[in-house]
């Protein structure tokens, strides 16, 4: 089973080059499934598929090839199917706050819920066996990154606060609701949660399998999205996601030679060199610029030619795990993979066992082996693009408390 992630900054080309890839991966005889993330949803028009088409099965599959289906996530059905008493819940509480009952329903679509569904669709299929492959063509870098890390903030939240605030909310219910008219969620509420929960345990592991997960970023030799793109690098290393392939896009063909282009070309060959440079050693895959836009079967199937030639696009083609673990001289070492970041932007503390990167914006709880949990954090150091953290070693007394064990 392999799961791919196309992801990158907004207009990069990320659909067209999912597609592609599906196209190449059912030529190949895999049972593929290409799933939009991104809540501006294009896969039907990168097809060039009459809308028509996918209507009678709004947000359900749709095979548009022998082994190849797509999927555009519908979050208004989704909401029937796994949201119902939260939605009700939230649109009851907006609908208090003074809100039109219509407004108060459509703003109580969080943040979050159309990522979850894809989510759940994809632990679905993996639990059913159902395809070979899962490319998902994400949103742009700032929703793929809240995609990613949903499994660890709703695993933290399960574990942390949920049985307490289930508890609390019981309890208080009766009392609360005399005094104020604000409602509290009903335990359907949360046993809607809890289901949600159960239904996406194991995908966090399963995202972070470099042997069944790779991203794949794809850019355009620009300063300012090639900015995008080592962020992105940055954060999916953050989140122990596997980078297995870079793809630049949209680049300029040699056979341009209008005097009018000369200055694009220069740009383009400076950044393409950089991107060369920043990112060695995960392997850089070069698009040219095609005469017509990328729309319809025949242009993804050339698109894929170009991108894959006799390549498998169900290899992992970079595989290197953004964390490793070591044990020297009674210290412990922890290296996690983080270029391009600078030391003022990483901020680092332990809880319980619990170690805490923040990273400009993003936060990640890294949960740390029951062994290394209790141990301290002594110092951090950037190196070779890597963050390397070295813990305390045992003191005196843990060492005579442990040979008084034995």
């Amino acid at each position: 089973m392999r799961i791919i992630l196309f992801a990158g900054k907004g207009g990069v080309g990320k659909t067209s080059v999912a597609a592609a890839t599906g196209l190449a991966l059912a030529r190949r005889g895999y049972r593929t499934l290409v799933m939009s993330v991104d809540p501006a949803h294009s896969l039907t028009d990168a097809f060039d598929l009459d809308n028509a088409l996918l209507n009678p099965e709004l947000g359900r599959l749709c095979q548009v090839k022998p082994n190849l289906w797509i999927q555009e996530v519908d979050i208004q059905e989704e909401i029937e199917r796994y949201w119902n008493d939260i939605h009700r819940y939230m649109s009851a509480l907006l609908n208090t706050s003074g809100l039109d009952e219509v407004v108060a329903e459509e703003l109580a679509v969080f943040p979050g819920m159309e990522e979850i569904s894809c989510l759940l669709y994809v632990n679905q299929y993996l639990r059913q066996g159902r395809f070979e492959v899962i490319v998902l063509d994400c949103a742009p870098t700032g929703e793929s990154l809240r995609f990613i890390s949903i499994p660890t903030t709703l695993e933290w939240y399960m574990n942390k606060i949920f049985k307490l605030e289930r508890r609390v909310a019981k309890l208080v219910r009766p009392m609360f609701e005399s005094l104020v008219s604000v409602p509290l969620p009903e335990d359907s509420c949360f046993a809607n949660i809890e289901q949600v929960h159960e239904r996406l345990r194991g995908i966090d592991r399963i995202l972070v399998d470099p042997k069944v997960t790779t991203v794949r970023l794809v850019t355009n030799p620009e300063k300012i999205v090639l900015k995008e793109t080592q962020r992105a690098f940055i954060y999916f290393c953050l989140y122990g996601m596997t980078i297995d392939a870079v793809i630049i896009n949209r680049i300029l063909p040699t056979r341009v030679q209008d005097s009018f282009f000369n200055g694009w070309r220069n740009s383009q060959e400076r950044y393409i060199a950089h991107v060369e440079k920043f990112f060695e050693p995960v392997p850089i895959w070069r698009l040219p610029l095609f005469d017509d836009e990328v729309l319809g079967v025949k242009a993804l199937e050339r698109l894929a030619a170009t991108l894959y030639g006799d390549r498998d696009p169900a290899e992992v083609y970079y595989a290197e795990c953004p964390y490793q673990v070591k044990k020297v001289d009674g210290r412990y070492t922890l290296r996690i993979k983080l270029p391009f970041v600078e030391s003022d932007e990483v901020q680092l503390y332990k809880r319980t066992d619990e170690l805490i990167v923040r990273v400009g914006g993003y936060k990640r709880h890294v949960l740390l082996p029951p062994r290394l949990a209790h141990h301290q954090p002594e110092k951090a150091k950037l190196q070779a693009g890597s963050l390397v953290i070295t813990f305390r070693g045992e003191d005196a007394k843990e060492k005579k408390s442990a040979r008084a064990a034995t």
